[in-house]
């Protein structure tokens, strides 16, 4: 027996993507498995038949889950079972997220969610590349509305040549990496991180992978039209709408909504004189149909605000704070601001403003990553914190939220290209931007504030980054469009595009783009971005004027790190037995030593508080890895080792002892060693030669001291043959 239907996409070179349904979770609305290579994703989505009382919006929720059994691998922690969800599997979710929700009715309001699993992966091929694909044939083989349907796959650059979808191990040389959401007509969502790379090359990027997403896009039209429910969208009725209100609300608050919005001012004012304008017309209402119809009000003023702020941007070219459509809002920044951090600064622009710290540490300070797909450690950590007081709310501080690790993930990216690795960086670095005012892209602003503050803990980023957030509004009747450079919080909200870009003077490092009509054209894209080079150039020149380029130095609190190649085969010796070396420098000296093996060699990182503590560490291990010579003739000072009844072995140089005899302590008898010397005392003395029985040093504190008045040295007791030698030889002389 049979059981589903099943379509497949040929992407080339043997890349084949099969998209399964019928077989497994048929209780859902929609559900499918979509498969390449070993990796498998099962992607479900749920929708309430009808929505609720009083809800004017649609609740989605999209979630992304990734199975340890997948791989047939353990989960860490105490627990051995997967728990909240991780930093990535809540970027893929948002990228889900980003892609689907434009694409619902505006009038369809029930609580709808779309699940997405990870139960079977392999090494090679990436679930984020296909997590979009699945959710959307889910919702094509359902009867849930959607403007649909949509797909999103990863373009590289891979050796100067651009790919679709590529495995994991070549991802690991591209210089561009990007995830393109779009349906058959338009691009709809892009993110992604690259290394300086130029506009137009992005633009090339993103249209090739256009071409693919019309192929995934054609193949679900065909697998739904399988499907049991062929393709049919269920009927539903979730607005009741009152269109002689609408008109009411149109003609007595338009021109008041456009004369505020053309009025400039700052945010506060603005809010507080748009909601008078709604709260007047509530006020010329009878008291029945004003309790009854208030959140019908609500509705159709929102519109009239949004209208009111398009028109007289494409009309005027006049934005809501006054600015012209190229214009930056001022800019003021500062460094070392925080005097107990490594590193600081505080970026403002406009209404924005952004508190960033910088933190370095060593290889213990790594965050340790255990996951599905990616296991390992990073060295770059970029935290976004969003509190409430920075937009004048006051509701409960609670865990991270989607919102603010998606935001500081772009962030990092756009940073992550200029840090230096390897030698030239030994810090573990965590960069901390703590969101103090928002009104418009607070991620760019903390790109902004993570530079200089790099450059202020003396980080030696290749070079400085900016960032800015760019915005569209479009008129469909006309065909005229504004592009808005630096854009506020409500022109993100009534507009057509998000559109994040970061880069350096030589070419982009990230990007980040959210587009909410249809139709982003060619050339609407190629302006964009010339128009945000252009801005992201003016907000990078308006910081070099306060730090230009990176401290010559760590500041004097922040750790010193130094590594230091050994040969393998002294790791021991540095160790010691049972850690008793390496926990006595560390101990001695107030450094944190850690020892790893690289390429068939030691590497030895020393961390210190200060300069003293690491010159010494640093000469104590170097003393043991590479130990002087010993010469024989020569006086030295050494630590007591050990005592015994003969004599007392010393350290000659670290990791060479030599014995002490007891004959060798002064000029005269010694019954106990410890009459002269204690275990832990530091002496010094004279070597004499090597045993050439056991290969020990011979050492004399005695001839360092003068000898007594009077002195006679007896003649030592020689061998029976070398006496006898000695005797003939007197007996010849005579």
């Amino acid at each position: 027996m049979q059981l589903g239907f099943s379509k497949t996409i040929d992407m080339g070179d043997g890349n084949i993507i099969t998209i399964e349904s019928g077989k497994l979770a048929k209780q859902a609305d929609g559900s499918v498995v979509v498969r390449q290579g070993n990796t498998m994703l099962l992607a479900t989505i749920c929708s309430a038949k009808d929505a609720k009382d009083g809800v004017d919006f649609m609740p989605l929720t999209v979630e992304y889950k990734e199975k340890f059994s997948a791989r047939g691998i353990f989960p860490g922690g105490f627990f051995k079972r997967e728990t909240r969800p991780s930093d990535y599997e809540i970027l893929i979710s948002r990228l889900i997220d980003r892609a689907l929700r434009p694409l619902f009715p505006d009038d369809y309001h029930a609580d709808t969610q779309v699940a997405v699993f990870l139960i079977s992966a392999d090494e090679e091929s990436l679930p984020d590349q296909l997590a979009c694909l699945a959710a959307s044939a889910a919702i094509a083989v359902s009867d849930v509305p959607f403007n649909g349907p949509v797909s999103e796959v990863r373009v590289a650059r891979i050796d100067g040549k651009l790919v679709i979808n590529p495995s994991k191990s070549a991802l690991e040389n591209a210089d561009l990496d990007m995830i393109v959401a779009g349906s058959e007509k338009d691009i709809v969502m892009v993110e992604g991180e690259m290394s300086e790379v130029s506009e137009e090359l992005m633009i090339e990027a993103i249209m090739l992978a256009h071409e693919s997403i019309k192929k995934h896009c054609a193949v679900q039209k065909e697998l739904a039209a399988l499907s049991a429910k062929g393709g049919k969208v269920r009927e539903y009725s979730h607005e009741d709408n009152d269109e002689e209100l609408r008109k009411q609300v149109w003609s007595a608050t338009y021109d008041k909504a456009y004369a505020v919005a053309k009025a400039g001012g700052n945010k506060d004012e603005r809010g507080a004189a748009f909601k008078q304008i709604e709260a007047d017309f509530l006020a010329t209402l009878p008291e029945e149909v004003r309790s009854e119809k208030a959140g019908l009000v609500g509705k159709y003023y929102h519109d009239v605000e949004k209208e009111a702020m398009r028109r007289m941007i494409i009309d005027e070219g006049i934005r809501l704070d006054g600015r012209n459509t190229t214009q930056i809002r001022p800019i003021w920044c500062e460094v070392d601001y925080l005097p107990g951090a490594h590193g600081s600064s505080i970026f403002t622009r406009g209404e924005t403003q952004s508190l960033t710290s910088v933190t370095l540490g060593g290889n213990q300070d790594e965050q340790e990553i255990d996951g599905v797909i990616y296991k390992g450690t990073e060295k770059f950590l970029l935290h976004y914190n969003f509190p409430p007081f920075s937009t004048g709310e006051a509701r409960p501080m609670r865990a991270t939220s989607r919102r603010e690790v998606g935001h500081g993930n772009l962030a990092l990216r756009g940073l992550k290209p200029v840090i230096p690795t390897g030698m030239e960086n030994p810090y573990t670095v965590r960069v901390v931007s703590d969101i103090l005012e928002s009104n418009g892209s607070s991620s760019m602003a903390t790109v902004c504030a993570g530079t200089l503050a790099l450059m202020d803990a003396g980080i030696k980023i290749k070079r400085p980054v900016s960032g800015i957030a760019m915005g569209l509004i479009t008129d469909k009747k006309t065909g005229k469009y504004a592009i808005l450079s630096d854009i506020l919080g409500d022109e993100d909200h009534l507009g057509d595009m998000d559109f994040k870009v970061v880069g350096t003077v030589n070419g982009i490092t990230a990007c980040q783009m959210d587009i909410k009509v249809d139709g982003l054209s060619h050339e609407i894209l190629k302006n964009a971005l010339e128009q945000a080079r252009q801005g992201r150039l003016h907000i990078l020149g308006e910081m070099l004027k306060t730090m230009d380029a990176p401290r010559a130095e760590t500041k004097p609190h922040a750790p010193r790190i130094e590594y230091l190649e050994v040969p393998q085969d002294v790791i021991g010796a540095i160790i010691g037995p049972g850690g008793k070396i390496i926990q006595e420098i560390q101990r001695t000296t107030g450094t944190t030593i850690s020892i790893s093996e690289k390429d068939g060699k030691g590497v030895v990182e020393i961390l210190s508080p200060g300069k003293d503590g690491m010159d010494a560490a640093l000469s104590w291990v170097k003393r043991i890895a590479f130990p002087p010579t010993v010469e024989i003739g020569e006086t030295y000072k050494g630590k007591v080792r050990s005592i015994m009844p003969y004599g007392a072995f010393v350290e000659i140089v670290p990791g060479v002892d030599g014995l002490l005899h007891v004959s060798e302590l002064e000029w005269k008898r010694i019954e106990k060693v410890e009459e002269v010397i204690k275990e832990g005392e530091i002496v010094e003395f004279k070597v004499l030669g090597k045993d050439p029985k056991n290969g020990k040093f011979k050492l004399s504190r005695k001839v360092l001291l003068p000898k007594p008045e009077g002195y006679v040295e007896k003649e030592e007791r020689k061998p029976r043959e070398h006496r006898e030698k000695k005797e003939e030889s007197t007996s010849n002389n005579n």
